[in-house]
């Protein structure tokens, strides 16, 4: 599996309940781009319109070598996903607060995929908070690891 993107500020921003592997609906060049490594997820999210699922916002660099037929950066990109996935997802979104945000996208096999985490976002001092506990888990971690040597 080669991870070609993360969206780290993903789990900064958001608390991920649940993941879900989604494959994508691309073009050739995109193909092309995303194997030399030129993708951002930094500002994407994930809408359900008409049973349909779509990535938005997702910035895939146009080919270096392509042609007049290069795709566009920004373009909407379907998630192709089974029925039943689509409609439990439609119902958990819909709920307060809720939303789809694309957390990774590598390869798998020669498929491209994309992870979509099922997210709650967090306010500033949960966001603090979060902060707090990991650098007291890495002191805990720095205490126990220079007792040992």
């Amino acid at each position: 599996m080669k991870i070609v993107c993360q969206n780290r500020k993903a789990y900064h921003d958001y608390t991920i309940e649940e993941t879900i592997e989604a494959g994508m609906q691309l073009l050739g060049t995109e193909v092309k781009s995303l194997r030399q490594g030129k993708a951002n997820l930094k500002d994407s999210y994930v809408i359900i319109k008409d049973s349909e699922v779509f990535l938005l916002n997702c910035h895939i660099s146009p080919y270096s070598h392509g042609n007049i037929m290069n795709h566009d950066p920004l373009r909407t990109r379907k998630l192709l996903l089974k029925r039943k996935e689509i409609e439990r997802l439609k119902g958990k979104t819909q709920q307060k607060g809720y939303t789809l945000i694309p957390l990774k996208l590598y390869f798998k096999g020669s498929f491209a995929k994309v992870e979509v985490g099922f997210a709650k976002g967090k306010r500033k001092y949960e966001k603090r908070e979060t902060i707090r506990e990991r650098e007291a888990r890495r002191t805990i971690e720095r205490a126990i690891k220079s007792q040992k040597t």
